[in-house]
């Protein structure tokens, strides 16, 4: 049976689980290799990157040829020693060839942007494709210790900041590099000495841009995991909002998402106030160097060593020589989020997976159900061990009833049997063989899980059965819902096995969702059967409906009950007592009840009512 959602130690305290997301934006981060990776998705698109390399190719030879076009036109009206006027035919033939030029540069500019949007979505497809195939192989401890909302934020928010940059962007690097080097040579054979001055500003414009790079960076990190937090409250009161709405607390949540969005708009201010200082401090310098130049070229032309279109030529070329980089600077924001972003999303990718288990030889049709637990030791966040060295055994076949008080660590044994988490110490085995040595699919598909909090997904109700056997015929998803009882509800439904639930399965009853899960349990017809309060959601009524569909689902199966309901726990063969992560005691109800020791305890306060 395919893994089910994670029974960790944060059921009940919402998605965000015991440790949130912090704000660490302090902490330094590796531009360069984010970077790196970010080129090498890029990269896999090599057709369309050579494409539209191609046509920026295109698109910077037509820029360098127009200021050269340009000068030959006004050297053309301008009078000189060897004639006083126009030369018409010469001048039609070069504004020709102009409007040739501006003809062509306009298609390839709408190539650019056509290339350009497609490979930004076929990068991110794959970055989103591999996000996702990262997050359903990473531990439950992970997804445990992070808010939910954050995590979706990286699959929604950062990779969309990703499309967008490199759609807007990836066109502008390319052709500033190719500008900057071909503007270089051509300014070089106009005149070297106003090469040298034009250069000058350069060494002021990396100057600057390295400064307020150091400094705007941790802004724009801390920008998108405050926006991850954002989404995670959001996605929080969602799925929670019957209790929000119950306690009286939306005033607080309003608070509460009122100080994150102030946060939010402080620093978004910061980030975009120094990413917008980029575009003018660049222009600023760059208008300066054109002054130098118009104010030299005039001094060389009054001496003759240049001609007034060479100037004109120049200043344009000039231009072309600081726009790369006056593009870069005004889009420095976006590239700086988009970074961010990627940042984020490759901590995800590069975490480490869930271990898949050994190489043994293991075939989950051949389980006998023999269970053992030797001297466990396990603690979830590394402190105070929840298992101190618990011992058990269950036998093929046997039905096992794990009872103790809140926190004693009965789901901690279901989440280490279906390896959820890893023992700290200690070994379990299937029939002999260590759980850590067998494939952890096939161990996952010997065991099948009825969780407290039941867990439906999109689709139909069949669909949703069918989760617990995907190859099951329409026959065995009716046949495994009339043994859990579902079936009569579901004859009711105008749809049937048809019926679209919504997000949650929230248009039917608590109850009806618990026997949709019992109903998938049944059809995965496990070695193992483990019920985690499986009937704590059904009305009195229905629970005796539905005992006899579970007395014989757990016929030669290995079962593992946790539960406080007195019906399921007598028809147990052993009751298994857990107090402070050992097992206290064992053994039948009346043998329990005898020896009035925990369990009996457990059974005046929490079956018979009364305090002892």
């Amino acid at each position: 049976m395919p893994p089910m959602p994670p029974m960790g130690p944060n059921r009940g305290r919402g998605p965000a689980g015991p440790h949130s997301a912090r704000i660490n934006a302090e902490k330094p981060k590796n531009a360069k290799q984010t970077l790196s990776k970010l080129l090498k998705y890029i990269g896999r698109s090599k057709y369309l990157f050579f494409m539209l390399l191609a046509v920026m190719l295109t698109i910077t030879l037509m820029n360098l040829l127009a200021p050269k076009i340009q000068q030959i036109a006004i050297d053309t009206i301008t009078p000189n020693e060897e004639r006083s006027g126009v030369d018409i035919a010469k001048l039609k033939e070069t504004l020709i060839w102009l409007a040739v030029v501006y003809a062509v540069m306009a298609v390839m500019t709408y190539l650019q942007g056509r290339f350009s949007a497609k490979l930004s979505q076929v990068t991110v497809r794959m970055m989103r494709k591999d996000l996702f195939a990262s997050l359903v192989h990473l531990p439950i401890k992970y997804i445990d210790n992070h808010r939910h909302g954050d995590l979706m934020s990286r699959m929604t928010n950062d990779v969309e900041n990703i499309s967008t940059t490199v759609s807007q962007s990836i066109g502008s690097l390319i052709s500033g590099v190719l500008t900057v080097l071909g503007t270089f040579v051509i300014m070089l054979t106009y005149s070297p000495l106003l090469t040298l001055i034009s250069i000058s500003t350069i060494f002021l414009t990396i100057f600057v841009s390295a400064k307020m790079t150091k400094y705007m960076k941790k802004f724009f990190v801390e920008q998108q995991i405050i926006l991850g937090k954002i989404n995670g409250h959001v996605e929080e009161t969602v799925t929670g909002y019957k209790t929000v709405v119950a306690y009286s607390k939306e005033q607080d949540s309003i608070d509460e998402f009122r100080v994150m969005s102030n946060e939010l708009r402080k620093t978004g201010i910061k980030a975009q106030i120094c990413g917008g200082m980029m575009g003018p401090l660049m222009n600023c310098i760059s208008n300066f160097g054109f002054v130098l130049i118009a104010a030299f070229g005039g001094l060389f032309s009054i001496k003759g060593m240049i001609s007034v279109g060479t100037i004109q030529a120049f200043i344009l070329y000039s231009k072309q020589f600081s726009r790369p980089i006056n593009e870069i600077a005004n889009q420095y924001a976006n590239i700086q989020t988009a970074i961010a972003g990627a940042e984020r999303i490759f901590e995800v990718m590069e975490a480490e997976p869930e271990p898949r288990g050994g190489l043994l030889p293991f075939d989950h049709n051949d389980v006998k159900g023999n269970i053992d637990f030797k001297d466990i030791i396990f603690g979830y966040d590394g402190s105070k061990p929840v298992l101190d060295g618990l011992d058990l055994r269950v036998k093929q076949g046997q039905k096992i009833a794990i009872v103790g008080a809140t926190g004693s660590g009965k789901t901690t044994v279901v989440n280490l049997l279906t390896r959820f988490y890893d023992a700290d110490a200690g070994e379990i085995t299937i029939d002999g063989k260590n759980i850590c040595d067998i494939p952890i699919d096939e161990l996952r598909r010997a065991i099948a899980i009825v969780l407290q909090d039941t867990v439906l997904f999109s689709g139909t109700i069949g669909e949703n059965i069918r989760y617990g056997r995907a190859d099951a015929t329409d026959e065995e998803v009716r046949a495994a819902a009339d043994k859990a009882y579902a079936d009569e509800f579901i004859s009711r439904l105008p749809d049937r096995y048809d019926t679209v639930l919504s997000e949650g399965g929230s248009n039917l009853s608590q109850g009806q969702r618990q026997l949709l899960s019992i109903a998938r349990a049944v059809l995965a017809d496990p070695k193992i059967l483990i019920l985690d309060e499986a009937t704590s959601s059904v009305d009195t009524r229905t629970e005796m409906h539905i005992q006899s569909a579970m007395v014989a689902l757990m016929k030669d199966r290995t079962s593992l009950i946790i539960a406080h309901r007195l019906s399921t726990i007598r028809d147990a063969d052993k009751i298994v007592v857990i107090d402070k992560g050992v097992v206290a005691e064992s053994g039948s109800h009346e043998e329990l009840i005898s020896r009035k020791g925990r369990y009996f305890e457990l059974y005046q306060t929490q079956f018979a009512g009364n305090k002892t």
